[in-house]
């Protein structure tokens, strides 16, 4: 796949005093830089120079950048982009803060996604010569990387269609509402050996449901949970266990009101994983495998 990774979240946040407390002491990221009214964070065993940027204007995804293997890769992609009927532009170097060459493109779900090839890179907290596994010191939560994010489509179908046909994902897990009706409610895709890479379950077009860090273990998970409840941090559901991908979990907000959610555990995926198939009445189950039910603030907030 030419697609390799999720590279950087890039989201609106009401009050950017909060976001960058919030960011720095709570998630424990180190901030990069600040410009154009704009702030970069990164995890501290992330190469490239930022993985999340907030700007300051309400609450929501600005943009969502996946980088690609190579820049040859791009004009490829510009080319299936167009076949499939997306409008597509070239993105300068420069334009995105350490970021070459993009390509940009709104999706039909009318979230706007950027492909590039080339980004500084700063490298990590322990370096790669022979590194320690963890850094000496961490603040807060501090994962290791960005790992997914989950957004929400009137058409999950036309969305699946553009990842797989377009830029070469493959589905590991969708929702359909049962046999005999393969409509999908919620599809979950991957373009390395993660689970999920991104996923869309149906809703409002153009909203994020939550973008999520990796943990190494359930333990972590934990911790993290004793430090979200010390700051005084809302959950939303967890520490437990997810159906879909296996992994473990806790969803909470921002203190503007973002979702975010850090993640650990999960199945591998690789290039001939079969789609599993859970079917509308297992959506509890599916969803959060212990309590087996939904609650309506994780099934209708958004932002």
């Amino acid at each position: 796949m030419s697609v390799m990774r999720l590279g950087f979240v890039h989201v609106r946040e009401s009050d950017l005093e909060k976001a960058s407390a919030y960011y720095t002491d709570v998630m424990g990221l180190q901030e990069v830089a600040r410009t154009d009214g704009k702030r970069y964070f990164k995890c501290w065993d992330e190469y490239d120079h930022h993985s999340v940027v907030v700007e300051h204007g309400g609450l929501g995804l600005v943009k969502m950048g996946y980088k690609v293997e190579s820049q040859d890769e791009l004009s490829t992609l510009e080319k299936k982009i167009e076949a499939f009927g997306v409008p597509v532009r070239r993105v300068s170097r420069g334009e995105n803060l350490a970021i070459g060459q993009a390509l940009r493109c709104t999706l039909p779900s009318e979230h706007v996604l950027e492909l590039y090839a080339e980004a500084e890179q700063s490298g990590t907290a322990t370096g790669n010569l022979n590194p320690d596994p963890w850094p000496g010191e961490q603040k807060g939560i501090a994962p290791s990387r960005l790992d997914h994010l989950l957004l929400t489509a009137d058409d999950v179908q036309t969305n699946a269609e553009f990842f797989t046909s377009v830029l070469g994902f493959r589905m590991s897990e969708r929702i359909i509402p049962g046999p005999g009706n393969e409509e999908l409610l919620a599809a979950f895709l991957f373009c390395s050996n993660k689970a999920h890479d991104i996923a869309f379950v149906k809703g409002p077009n153009g909203k994020l449901h939550h973008y999520a860090f990796w943990l190494d273990s359930w333990n972590d998970i934990l911790r993290a949970g004793d430090i979200l409840g010390k700051n005084g941090l809302t959950i939303d559901f967890g520490p437990t266990r997810h159906g879909i991908t296996r992994g473990t979990t806790i969803y909470f907000f921002g203190p503007n009101g973002n979702r975010n959610e850090v993640f650990s555990g999960g199945y591998m995926t690789y290039p001939d994983f079969p789609c599993i198939t859970w079917t509308a009445d297992q959506i509890g189950k599916a969803i959060f495998y212990i309590h087996q039910e939904v609650n309506d603030r994780f099934s209708n907030y958004t932002t």
